[in-house]
């Protein structure tokens, strides 16, 4: 039986977009525990901000593999939305803090949500095709798990990148 694939990917957009932000603000209202560290925004970098789009998909993408058995290309799909999340949301903030200057809070909100939205109907218009058929679904389901091994290893020890720096603090 095949699921409802666009109502599936409104809850995720929405466990999503909710999770997100909530850990915004999880390791400043956590005290800035170690624990909450790895999962939620420790400064206002780029990279942090991916994280708050990673961990809820992630985490989303686990329950719903459990109902999506039936698509053999789960987990490449689930990658493949991530993956454009995560580069949405550099291009997007870098894009726009170059052609006009320091983004106003708002913007930043709202490339968080478009970079989710695009994400998901990414995934939803891939799920509905079928069309990608890659084999080795655990090879997908391993690089997801390295991205986020990366968000925990380059929270402790970020490389010396733009993509690390917070614009605040510098």
């Amino acid at each position: 039986m095949k699921r409802d694939v666009t109502l599936w990917q409104f809850a995720g957009f929405t466990v999503t977009s909710l999770g997100g932000t909530l850990l915004h603000f999880l390791y400043d209202w956590s005290n800035q525990s170690i624990f909450a560290a790895p999962f939620s925004a420790v400064n206002e970098s780029a990279w942090e901000h991916m994280k708050l789009l990673f961990f809820p998909m992630f985490i989303f993408a686990l329950i719903q593999s459990c109902f999506f058995k039936e698509y053999k290309n789960f987990w490449w799909v689930k990658l493949a939305g991530i993956a454009t999340g995560l580069v949405l949301i550099p291009t997007l903030f870098y894009t726009y803090n170059g052609a006009i200057g320091k983004s106003p809070d708002w913007v930043n909100i709202a490339i968080f949500f478009i970079s989710a939205a695009v994400a998901f109907a990414l995934e939803a218009w891939l799920l509905k095709r079928g069309s990608m058929k890659w084999e080795l679904p655990w090879l997908a389901f391993a690089l997801i798990c390295l991205i986020g091994v990366l968000f925990v290893v380059f929270t402790f020890s970020p490389p010396q990148l733009p993509l690390f720096k917070d614009p605040l603090s510098g």
